[in-house]
């Protein structure tokens, strides 16, 4: 029986929950409840099959010191990280195929802390008061479904009792594909590659995408707008890649400069710390992205800017700013424990940095190029000059084609051991 993770804080929401399990049991799922409150249950809360007391234990905390501190954050804190390491182990031993709760502000940090450490594709439900806003905090790159509670998480009444039991129903149907998608794992596989995309690195991605399909991948393309590079960083921490074409880091400018579409300064880092084969290039990194042209930070007028569109404007970067960013891709590549390759195109990065195109910068584009090659020297990171723009085809081929080979070499290392 598929078996739902039912999450909450029985210190403050017993009837709730007593309510949930009954519904999630008469949809056909078992139940495993945790508590999560940092105060004591009162008499009539159900019995918990993992109390507060172990959750706090599981990150190290001392329940009772908690309480007595008085210290609520501390408290919430140390819920949140024992809850992770919790549903992280039911995980691991085959206990969890969904995780469902129902919360306000601190039950609702709780309880998506340890469900965004879940890997993308185990269901994740929370029922928020948190939900009718910006939901960006809880969420961020993982696949967490959200549902707005409309009335507070307090009783079971009209209102409630039919959004609960949506969720509760919602939870247990996805805890049986998931207790299917098991067994339809354990089965052979297609090998998964990782593939970020721009709008001006599209034909380049299109390219590659052919040429991996074509050689029996499943390609996973991810738009470079942040939350999609955290995306990509998230499969390669859960170990669900087998490879990634890491053809669009302007995401990595962003960040540098202060765009809107940052991925934080993790981005790049994933796939080299667990050894999955990556081959990587400077798509886009001669633009910094902003919102509409009225949005764009004071302190950056004079610069060269293009109108992408009604709500993107976009910044060419600099040959100081190009300079930092080969160094900040050399410096993640040589951090990489597995094999990585960076490809660079020396006829330009983007659709738009090309002869006579708003951002062609020979000067800046080659002063990013020699930071990198300074960089990467002696590193053990092979570095590719290729005499082609970034969208023609034959680049994304020859990058796409040696990804297959690094991917290939990998298994017949780790079959020899």
């Amino acid at each position: 029986m598929a078996t739902v993770v039912l999450v909450g804080t029985l210190d403050t929401k017993g009837e709730e929950y007593a309510w949930l399990r009954e519904r999630l049991r008469e949809y056909g799922s078992d139940v495993l409840l945790v508590d999560v409150g940092v105060l004591p249950p009162p008499a009539h809360a159900p019995a918990a099959d993992i109390p507060a007391d172990v959750v706090a234990g599981a990150a190290g905390h001392d329940l009772a010191a908690l309480r007595a501190s008085g210290d609520r954050g501390a408290a919430v804190a140390a819920m949140a990280d024992g809850l992770t390491r919790v549903v992280l182990d039911l995980h691991h031993q085959g206990k969890l195929h969904a995780v469902l709760a129902a919360a306000g502000s601190g039950g609702s940090a709780i309880a998506a802390q340890a469900m965004r450490a879940l890997p993308i594709g185990v269901p994740k439900v929370l029922v928020s008061t948190m939900a009718g806003g910006d939901v960006a905090p809880y969420v961020d790159s993982s696949d967490l479904t959200m549902m707005y509670s409309v009335v507070d998480i307090s009783g079971i009444n009209s209102v409630s009792s039919h959004i609960l039991g949506n969720a509760a129903a919602a939870a247990a149907g996805m805890a049986r594909r998931q207790e299917r998608s098991y067994e339809e794992l354990a089965g052979p596989r297609r090998k998964v590659v990782a593939a970020t995309m721009f709008g001006v690195t599209t034909p380049a991605v299109d390219a590659a995408r052919a040429r991996l399909a074509e050689l029996g991948y499943e390609v996973l393309v991810f738009h470079a707008t942040g939350a999609g590079g955290r995306a990509v960083e998230k499969l390669a921490a859960d170990g669900l890649l087998d490879g990634v074409l890491d053809l669009t880091t302007t995401e990595l400018a962003d960040e540098l400069v202060g765009g809107v579409l940052s991925a934080g300064p993790d981005r790049l880092t994933a796939a080299g710390a667990a050894a999955i084969p990556q081959v990587v290039a400077p798509g886009a990194l001669d633009m910094v992205n902003f919102g509409p042209a009225e949005s764009v930070p004071e302190r950056f007028a004079g610069r060269r800017f293009l109108v992408h569109n009604p709500t993107v404007t976009l910044m060419r970067t600099t040959a100081r700013e190009m300079a930092a960013l080969g160094a900040m891709l050399g410096h993640k590549l040589a951090a990489a424990r597995g094999p990585a390759e960076l490809f660079w195109p020396l006829r330009g990065l983007s659709a738009v940095d090309m002869t006579d195109a708003p951002f062609a910068d020979p000067v800046a584009d080659r002063t990013g190029l020699d930071a990198l090659r300074a960089t990467v020297c002696g590193s053990g990171v092979r570095l590719h000059e290729v005499d082609a723009h970034i969208n023609d085809a034959a680049f994304a081929v020859t990058m796409a084609d040696r990804l297959h080979q690094m991917i290939g070499e990998r298994a017949a290392s780790q079959a020899v051991r």
